[in-house]
């Protein structure tokens, strides 16, 4: 239940920015450099159709846009606009995400979660399993 608040209030957060949890982590990849759809979807780990849908998605809202690729002109690359780095920038408040899931929490039990949270992440990365 805790997980599903959070998930719905971050959801509600990005809808501002005409985003989804899905399509935030698109631009993050982007914003490094253009890339083939075929790269982005590897990189998040979901099939090349999904990764159109959202990327059909981001282009109507100006985030994203499809450019002849330069060494290659049968072949495209997706690359972030202005637009999609303003939105990624505006976005990158951690304070918001800590407010959403904190919010009926007292400052030592915000303090536990932390430092439960961070066990839990570095187990993870111990024994291999944080493959993100």
């Amino acid at each position: 239940m805790a997980a599903r608040r959070v998930e719905r209030s971050w959801d509600a957060y990005l809808e501002r920015w005409s985003l989804t949890h899905a399509t935030l982590p698109v631009l993050a990849v982007l914003a490094a450099g253009p890339r083939s759809q075929r790269e982005v979807a590897g990189a998040l780990k979901v099939t090349e159709q999904t990764m159109s849908r959202m990327l059909v998605g981001l282009e109507q809202v100006g985030y994203v846009r499809r450019e002849p690729h330069t060494a290659d002109r049968r072949r495209h690359v997706v690359a972030v606009t202005d637009a999609g780095l303003d939105a990624l920038q505006a976005i990158d408040d951690p304070t918001v995400l800590e407010r959403m899931v904190s919010a009926s929490l007292t400052a030592d039990q915000v303090r536990e979660l932390r430092a439960m949270l961070l066990t839990i992440i570095a187990a993870e990365r111990a024994t291999g399993g944080d493959q993100g």
